[in-house]
């Protein structure tokens, strides 16, 4: 590959899915560019990623970020959930253009928002696409704006996943329903309904996913969406349970499992953005929603797969949830 093609815009770097790709592209050797509104001139090597002033609802600063880039990643979203009917749709234009400018694949972490109970409970890439809330709508018309433009040139990548875990806080159910960053676990709250499955997805998995069919991307359709079977919970206790095993073995504590009290953000909802917008979401909780990876599988021939338990205290290390492992003492060999 050129220097081009290994050269990559990432949108949405400073967040949990953007930063991990921008991290693994950078192990991996690519040259990354991210954007951030408010950069500090201190912070513009940091992680050896090229970060530039800029805001991706500012298409003259997505373009010219996109400058020499053979892949654009699309990891940017609307903080805490608001706002999405304002900026979603815009920033993805933006996105469009410069990759269609640059000739470049664009990459989308995709969710199963768009997906309504017709196409329950096993989803495959090619399930029809009817969503049950607002959220949903928007993300099916950024994957039908995406198909549109791979019909006329552009080359896209979509990969869907449950959702999000990992080392580093983000919007995301992990940190911010069953813990809180930075405390240490006494209780979890768990959202999900009694003996409902739930996907999630390890983001560090997830985004050697994407690492590794960027790499064939020249074999795959112009539209190519696959689908990460991540960790699957098959009767929504399994996450809470890996969490109580990781505590108890790390503190010598189990914490203990309570139900989400949805109670609170049906009154808070109003008031709370975030709580509203989580809110909406809660039907993923209620019924069994899994992501079919065949496809995945036989493009690649494996899905990277971290282990529950491994993952579960990566992340929580990361969260700050965790006594800080001991390093072992040097000893020395008295003459």
């Amino acid at each position: 590959m050129t220097g081009k093609d290994r050269t990559a815009l990432v949108l949405g770097a400073s967040g949990g899915i953007g930063g991990e790709v921008a991290r693994q592209m950078r192990a991996a050797g690519w040259r990354v560019v991210a954007l951030k509104r408010g950069l500090a001139v201190a912070r513009e090597t940091r992680e050896n990623i090229d970060w530039r002033r800029g805001d991706a609802m500012n298409a003259a600063d997505v373009r010219a970020a996109a400058e020499g880039c053979g892949v654009i990643v699309h990891a940017v979203n609307p903080p805490g959930y608001r706002d999405w009917d304002r900026l979603v749709l815009p920033m993805l234009a933006n996105s469009i253009a410069a990759a269609t400018a640059q000739r470049a694949t664009l990459v989308l972490p995709g969710t199963v928002y768009n997906f309504g109970p017709d196409a329950f409970p096993l989803l495959r890439e090619d399930a029809p696409q009817h969503p049950a809330t607002r959220k949903g709508a928007i993300r099916a018309a950024m994957e039908k704006t995406l198909r549109e433009a791979s019909d006329v040139g552009l080359r896209v990548l979509i990969v869907r996943a449950g959702d999000f875990f990992g080392p580093r806080a983000g919007n995301n159910w992990f940190s911010q329903a069953l813990l809180r960053p930075g405390r240490p676990v006494a209780t979890l709250r768990n959202p999900a309904a009694a003996g409902v499955g739930h996907q999630w997805a390890y983001l560090p998995d997830v985004a050697r996913t994407m690492l590794a069919l960027l790499e064939r991307r020249d074999t795959l359709p112009a539209f190519a969406s696959f689908h990460l079977a991540g960790h699957w919970d098959a009767d929504g206790r399994q996450m809470a349970e890996a969490i109580q095993r990781v505590v108890a073995r790390r503190t010598g504590r189990t914490p203990r499992i309570a139900p989400l009290p949805w109670w609170l953000f049906d009154v808070a909802s109003p008031f709370v953005a975030t709580f509203r917008e989580m809110r909406e979401m809660r039907y993923l909780w209620q019924q069994p929603v899994q992501l079919d990876n065949a496809r995945l599988v036989a493009t690649l021939g494996h899905e990277p797969h971290t282990p529950l338990d491994e993952a579960v205290e990566a992340s929580l290390q990361g969260l700050g949830c965790l006594p800080a492992v001991a390093e072992p003492c040097a000893t020395s060999a008295s003459g």
